[in-house]
């Protein structure tokens, strides 16, 4: 029975496309729908750029207090924007339980959110927006599908449908 669902995010062109089957699945099965984003860390260049400019107390400041407040307004921002592409069905929103925003690497966050919550299934997109269209799938997608201890719900893009040379 699947009474927990994750929807995992890039929040990408796709993203809301995706979330439709999220919301469905958690309105057939009457589950709980969570969502999660993974941010990825910052890179070498990003990182000796701030150090550049930055002290080491405002940088660990930045670090320990910024990205806090940055995930949560990440967070808000998410609710708020599937709310908007939902529309007249915004009322579906209340079906998500939690927005999670975390700092790392995709797959590993989401399978961490995956055991923490203790879902049923996990709901992904099979690329990122920036994936081509001859990549079977995306490398997060490609991970959680190994590494997942739960089903995994894989909603192909849309970009794909229109190629029939099987």
């Amino acid at each position: 029975m699947i009474r927990s669902i994750l929807y995992a995010t890039d929040l990408g062109l796709y993203a809301s496309y995706v979330l439709q089957h999220g919301l469905s699945l958690a309105r057939s099965f009457g589950a709980e729908l969570h969502v999660v984003h993974a941010v990825e860390p910052l890179g070498l260049f990003a990182e000796s750029v701030l150090q550049t400019y930055l002290d080491d107390a405002t940088l660990e400041k930045m670090r320990r207090d910024g990205l806090k407040t940055v995930m949560s307004s990440i967070e808000e921002r998410v609710l708020e924007g599937f709310r908007e592409e939902l529309g007249e069905a915004a009322l579906e929103a209340e079906l998500i339980q939690s927005v999670l925003v975390e700092q790392g690497d995709p797959p590993r966050v989401i399978l961490d959110h995956a055991h923490r919550l203790g879902v049923d299934l996990l709901v992904i997109g099979s690329h990122s927006h920036g994936a081509g269209i001859d990549t079977p799938l995306g490398r997060t997608s490609a991970r959680l599908i190994q590494l997942s201890e739960v089903p995994v719900y894989l909603v192909p893009m849309l970009q794909h449908r229109a190629r029939a040379d099987f």
